[in-house]
C-alpha cells in the first residue's frame, strides 16, 4: 500500500485549488477504533465508496466506511472533473467485443451514470456547468469525431453531440492547434472534490458511518456466502456481511487478484490565476475540453474563472519534482499566449487504469464486491459503482453483473510485472504524441 503514502502528507489533502477554495472544510472524522459490527464494510471513500455508502444507508443497513486518509483523498477529489457520456471505449469499439444488444445496455448504464451524478451534485448544492468539447488534432480525427455524433444519433438516440469545424472549435476554444471536433451538452463538469465531500455529507445523514485515517491492512473474507468478514485497520476492525471495495488506484497489497488487473498510474492538474477578461482567450463558454492525445489534456474554468489544466503522466510511483513545469509545458502547446500567466496551484494523483481501459468490476470473495480501473473516466462510472453494488447487496445483482461481464485481461505477469511493460508502453505513447502522430 505504499501509494497511500509516498507522494502526500497523512491525513491532508493535496496542494490543489479544490482543497484551497473550501469554505467549509470538514472536520476530520474519527479514526476507527476496536471492534465495530456492520451490515457492509465499505473500503475508500471516494465516489464508488460513498455512493455505495448513501445508497445502502437510504435502504437501513448499517454501513460502515473506512478511509486511510480523508474523504475525498485519492482520485476524486483531485481529477479533472469531467462527468463524460459513454462508457471509456467507445460504443463502436465495445460492440465487437460484447455485442450489440450488451453495448447498447452499456451506453444506457453511463447515460444512468451521467444522470445520478448530476442528481447527486444538485442534492448536495455543488454547482455543474453542462458541455464538454472533445478537441481533434487531425483530419482523419475530426472526421471520425463527426461520423460517432451521427452514429450515436442514428443508433443510440442520442442528441445531444454538435460536429465542429474547425471554426466552429475555435469559436469555442481558442486553440489553433486543434482542426475541429464536437461538443457534447449533455456532459458536464464540477469541481471534484466538493462532489465527493457532498456525497459524504448525504450518506452521514443518511446514516453511514465514515471513520476516515482508518487504513486498511488486512482482510479476511467469510470463505462462503453468509459468513462474516473481517477487516482490520491498526486500531480496530469491522466484522461484516459484505465487503465493498472501493480503493481504486491504492487497493494493491488488499486484493492481489484485482491488482494484477487494475494498475495504478499517475496524473497532473495546475491551476491559474484568475484570468479576468482573458478567459474568452482560453474557452468562450464555462464548458470543459479535452484532446486526441494518447496522454490527454483537459481543462475547464474554474467558477471563478481560473483555467484547470490537466495533462501528463509518470510511470513512477513517485510525483515528479517539478509537477508546474511539467503541466505548464503542455498547457502552454495548447494555449501558447498564456505564457505570462500566473500558475497559482499543481498537484498530482493517482487513478487506475485497466489494460484494455475498460473497468474493473468483480467477486473477490462471496460475500465481497470490487469495481475499480475506470482509466480516467471515472466521475460519472464511479458514482454509478457504488450503487450498482448497493444493489447487488440488497436486491439484485443485474446491472452490477452487466458491468463484471466486461472483459478486463490482466497484465501480463500480473502485478508484479505490470509495472515495467506499462513504462515501455506509455513511453512508445507518449513518443507519439511529441511527434503529433
Amino acid at each position: 500500500m505504499q501509494l497511500l503514502h509516498a507522494n502526500d502528507r497523512r491525513g491532508e489533502y493535496p496542494p490543489s485549488l479544490y482543497a484551497a477554495a473550501l469554505t467549509d472544510m470538514p472536520a476530520p472524522r474519527p479514526a476507527l477504533r476496536g471492534l465495530v459490527r456492520a451490515d457492509v464494510c465499505v473500503v475508500g471513500a471516494g465516489y464508488t465508496g460513498l455512493s455505495a455508502a448513501l445508497h445502502l444507508a437510504r435502504q437501513g443497513r448499517r454501513v460502515v466506511v473506512l478511509e486511510a486518509h480523508r474523504a475525498g483523498f485519492g482520485a476524486s477529489g483531485r481529477n479533472g472533473g469531467q462527468i463524460g457520456s459513454g462508457q471509456r471505449l467507445e460504443v463502436t469499439e465495445l460492440a465487437p467485443l460484447v455485442g450489440a444488444t450488451r453495448t447498447r445496455a452499456l451506453w444506457d448504464l453511463a447515460e444512468d451514470a451521467k444522470a445520478l451524478t448530476f442528481a447527486l451534485a444538485a442534492e448536495a448544492g455543488v454547482p455543474t456547468r453542462r458541455g464538454i468539447a472533445h478537441c481533434a488534432r487531425h483530419p482523419a480525427e475530426v472526421r471520425h469525431a463527426h461520423q460517432m455524433a451521427e452514429h450515436l444519433a442514428r443508433h443510440y438516440d442520442y442528441d445531444q453531440i454538435t460536429p465542429l469545424d474547425r471554426d466552429g472549435l475555435h469559436a469555442l476554444i481558442p486553440a489553433p492547434r486543434y482542426l475541429g471536433g464536437d461538443i457534447d451538452e449533455g456532459a458536464g463538469h464540477a469541481d471534484p472534490l466538493a462532489l465527493c465531500l457532498g456525497i459524504a455529507r448525504l450518506a452521514e445523514a443518511a446514516g453511514a458511518t465514515l471513520h476516515e485515517m482508518s487504513e486498511v491492512t488486512a482482510i479476511r473474507h467469510g470463505t462462503r456466502a453468509g459468513q462474516t468478514s473481517r477487516i482490520e485497520t491498526a486500531a480496530g476492525h469491522v466484522e461484516a456481511d459484505h465487503v465493498i471495495l472501493a480503493a481504486n488506484g491504492y487497493l494493491d497489497g488488499l486484493e492481489p487478484a484485482v491488482a494484477a488487473r487494475v494498475m495504478p498510474i499517475n496524473n497532473f492538474i495546475l491551476a491559474t490565476a484568475p484570468l479576468g477578461p482573458r478567459v474568452a482567450e482560453v474557452l468562450t463558454r464555462p464548458i470543459a475540453a479535452h484532446d486526441t492525445k494518447f496522454v490527454v489534456n483537459y481543462w475547464r474554468l474554474s467558477e471563478d474563472g481560473r483555467l484547470v489544466f490537466g495533462g501528463g503522466e509518470n510511470v513512477s510511483y513517485r510525483f515528479p519534482a517539478d509537477i508546474r513545469g511539467k503541466v505548464r509545458r503542455a498547457m502552454l502547446e495548447v494555449y501558447p499566449h498564456l505564457h505570462d500567466v500566473e500558475v497559482t496551484h499543481a498537484w498530482g494523483g493517482t487513478l487506475a487504469i485497466t489494460r484494455n481501459r475498460l473497468p474493473c468490476f468483480t467477486r473477490p470473495a462471496p460475500n465481497a464486491l470490487s469495481a475499480s480501473g475506470f482509466s480516467g473516466h471515472g466521475v460519472a462510472i464511479a458514482c454509478l459503482a457504488g450503487k450498482l453494488m448497493a444493489e447487488a447487496v440488497a436486491t439484485t445483482s443485474e446491472r452490477f453483473d452487466l458491468m463484471a461481464s466486461l472483459p478486463v485481461p490482466a497484465f501480463p505477469g500480473g502485478a508484479a510485472l505490470r509495472w515495467p511493460l506499462l513504462v515501455a508502453g506509455m513511453s512508445w505513447f507518449a513518443l507519439r504524441d511529441r511527434l503529433g502522430i
